[in-house]
């Protein structure tokens, strides 16, 4: 089976499987975004949650 056959699989190539941070980024964004969830969200996928959440 040729490269050109293979189905296409999300996270193949480095960095497509991780998009940039922000509600503005995301295909169904929150009603509501406050300042934790821009930061939990700017850590992922970073083990560590932010220093002040």
């Amino acid at each position: 089976m040729s490269d050109h056959d293979k189905e296409k699989v999300p996270g193949d190539e480095p960095g497509e499987d991780v998009r940039p941070s922000g509600p503005g980024q995301m295909k169904n964004p929150p009603k509501e975004w406050d300042k934790a969830d821009e930061e939990s969200d700017e850590s992922f996928p970073a083990s560590d949650p932010p220093a002040n959440y």
